[in-house]
């Protein structure tokens, strides 16, 4: 069992960034490929990037190709998602997430989430 704790959302201005930390607690999650989802109100929760078990691989989404990073510490056993260069279309709720079958972007690969944290980016 691998539990998620999010943590580092907030207000930022258009332009700023913010850094999201996202704390796992269980033996197995170096064999958990992590991901990012976000979902704004009314909207589906949508893919934002994911990184292998081992941090060798990562995959964005269009939206925030060259703007996030993501990066684990499998010794911390955390999860981070760098944002810079944020406009208002990124406010959402960010939610961290544990895959066991790999990289993925459909939420439906993945089986432990966190309960999310707020990121309003103001214009």
């Amino acid at each position: 069992q691998v539990q998620l704790v999010e943590s580092g959302g907030g207000l930022v201005q258009a332009g700023g960034s913010l850094r999201l930390s996202c704390a796992a607690s269980g033996r197995t999650f170096s064999s958990y490929a992590m991901g990012w989802f976000r979902q704004a109100p009314g909207k589906e929760r949508e893919f934002v990037a994911a990184i292998s078990w081992s941090g060798g691989n990562t995959h964005y989404a269009d939206s925030v190709k060259g703007r996030f990073t993501i990066s684990r510490d499998n010794a911390k056993i955390t999860v981070v998602l760098q944002m810079n260069s944020l406009k208002p279309e990124d406010t959402a709720v960010y939610y961290c997430a544990a895959s066991p079958w790999g990289i993925a972007t459909k939420t439906s690969r993945y089986d432990h989430w966190g309960q999310g944290t707020q990121v309003t980016v103001s214009s």
